[in-house]
């Protein structure tokens, strides 16, 4: 299982996530070792996404979907 780390800005702040990738394009979030949500990306269109008992707000989810989709993006 692979896992990184990622930084979002936020009405000036940052915020760290710790992603797990569990494979079949599905990512869990964690937020300081506390698990705030599973993101599943969609493989044809990446602005498309589900959730599942995701914790995050729209704006800050979306900005956690596009580094997910860089990340795998500089990784290929």
């Amino acid at each position: 299982m692979e896992q990184f780390k990622i930084e979002i800005a936020k009405d000036g702040l940052g915020y760290y996530y710790d992603i797990k990738t569990l494979g079949n394009r599905q990512y869990e979030i964690y937020n300081q070792e506390t698990k705030v949500g599973t993101i599943e990306i969609d493989g044809n269109d990446h602005e498309k996404c589900k959730t599942i008992n995701c914790e995050l707000d729209l704006p800050l989810l979306n900005a956690i979907r596009e580094a997910i989709v860089m990340h795998q993006e500089l990784r290929h």
